[in-house]
């Protein structure tokens, strides 16, 4: 008996060493190294803020200085493709021609954006970063206000003296922009309550709830708009 056991033991280890292991780990390509170090500045940036020292995130990942720089040579330029990720990527078309249909009144399309929006942006990396550069260099909140200021707030203007009945064709005064800020701040504020605070908004067995937030928010700032510029 001796014997046969010999002979199974030896069997396994020629087995094993011709490769009958576990697979030697693939290495990665350019592309998905240059990704795995994206996603993990992200989430990076997401927890210790802007000026978080990028030593701090080699050692997170496991890497050298020399090949970080292979791929973001500088630090802003590894921030502009952390924006061009989290917010620029997020951006939708399609809210910029629900904003412009005709055939939808101003209530539905504030509705319906900021509910899209909601479920797009408010997200724990977009609401994080863009509250750690507005308190650090603005280098990625400045640039996405802007876009805000180009593309969404010109339309929700627009849109908000459909519902007062009033001219479309002049420029938006401070008094709207900031009286709309108002509620997009407020809706913004969803994303700061479960992202900055830790709080709960509702509860999950209650998925409703935040579409009836958005509702309440959007009609209250009609009606009150009507009511101050009508």
């Amino acid at each position: 008996m001796p014997l046969i056991e010999d002979r199974i033991s030896s069997v396994n280890s020629a087995e094993n060493s011709v490769g009958l292991m576990a697979p030697a780990k693939r290495r990665m390509n350019t592309v998905e190294r240059k990704r795995q170090i994206l996603d993990r500045a992200i989430q990076f940036f997401a927890r210790h803020g802007i000026d978080g020292q990028l030593r701090n995130l080699t050692k997170e990942l496991g890497v050298t200085h020399t090949l970080l720089y292979h791929y973001f040579p500088t630090k802003d330029a590894l921030i502009q493709e952390v924006y061009k990720e989290v917010f620029e990527s997020r951006w939708k078309p399609e809210w910029e021609e629900l904003l412009d249909d005709e055939k939808l009144s101003p209530e539905e399309k504030f509705n319906a954006f900021y509910l899209d929006y909601t479920n797009t942006v408010l997200t724990h990396d977009f609401v994080r970063i863009l509250i750690f550069s507005g308190l650090s260099d603005h280098s990625i909140s400045d640039r996405f206000f802007e876009l805000l200021r180009s593309r969404l707030l010109p339309r929700l203007i627009r849109e908000t003296r459909k519902y007062c009945e009033r001219s479309t064709t002049s420029k938006p005064t401070q008094r709207e922009l900031e009286f709309l800020m108002g509620l997009h701040g407020g809706i913004f504020y969803i994303g700061m309550r479960r992202w900055i605070y830790g709080q709960a908004i509702y509860a999950v067995e209650s998925p409703n709830t935040e579409q009836e937030i958005i509702h309440d928010r959007v009609q209250s700032y009609l009606q009150s708009a009507k009511s101050l510029f009508a």
